[in-house]
């Protein structure tokens, strides 16, 4: 959970009271009713944003290297631990963010170079390529690299990747249907090749995916399954439950 988008959340709340002071004090609006109505929506939204803030500050303390829960790190180690790469191979992060996933792949993967990609900026700006290349340095890690890219459309070719992997990205992109981002990543997946993506694999985010799996089989995939990861594996159902992360999962495969 980035900061930037907990000062955006407490931001918006300082708009809104100001606003609210202004409506109540001034001569902005005349009709009384319209304006107990917008007073009444302006606090609602100030009393809305205060929680998200709160929700999202507790949550990045969950997440947090430094936290006790230290869920990131659960999760990180787990994914990258199902991540194995060839000699010389290649594998792809799509929406690295901070670079942590893909640090830990090229850790456990000294062999093989990883690629890291990323839109960043907005509400992510907190995150960027200079951050995570100072990350990979600061880890003493090589064989990593970092560029912009998009996940709804990929700059590279079919076929290019030995590994792609993610955590925690789809659900944040704004699409009529996800399984078609899905099925962009795995389209540079080479033939062989493995794909490890954390997700909230709700049917509200993802519609069926029992069926998507079933699809992947159809195409000729060698393996694709569903690790749910909230009885236990990263967390537990009550965290997953306040946290908002129910369905939670790994995409795992092979092409």
């Amino acid at each position: 959970m980035p900061k930037g988008m907990i000062y955006s959340a407490l931001c918006s709340c300082a708009v809104c009271l100001m606003l609210f002071l202004a409506v109540w004090k001034g001569n902005l609006i005349t009709t009384r009713h319209v304006k107990i109505v917008v007073e009444g929506i302006l606090v609602i939204g100030a009393v809305a944003f205060v929680i998200a803030a709160v929700w999202m500050t507790l949550m990045h303390r969950a997440f947090s290297y430094d936290g006790r829960l230290k869920m990131a790190k659960r999760i990180i180690e787990g994914v990258s631990e199902h991540v194995i790469l060839p000699i010389e191979g290649r594998g792809l992060d799509v929406g690295c963010g901070s670079g942590a996933l893909a640090i830990a792949v090229a850790k456990l993967n000294p062999q093989a170079e990883v690629v890291g990609v990323d839109r960043w900026g907005m509400d992510y700006a907190s995150y960027s390529k200079t951050l995570c290349e100072q990350n990979a340095q600061a880890e003493g890690v090589v064989n990593v690299v970092f560029a912009e890219g998009d996940a709804l459309q990929l700059d590279f070719e079919d076929e290019s990747f030995d590994a792609v992997f993610s955590n925690y990205v789809y659900h944040n992109i704004r699409s009529k249907n996800r399984q078609d981002i899905l099925l962009e990543t795995l389209r540079v997946l080479k033939k062989g090749g493995l794909f490890v993506i954390h997700d909230i694999f709700s049917w509200a985010n993802y519609g069926d995916m029992q069926q998507f799996l079933r699809q992947l089989k159809e195409m000729g995939y060698e393996r694709a399954e569903l690790i749910n990861t909230t009885e236990g594996i990263f967390m537990s159902k009550w965290e997953a439950s306040w946290m908002m992360l129910d369905g939670s999962a790994i995409l795992v495969g092979k092409k």
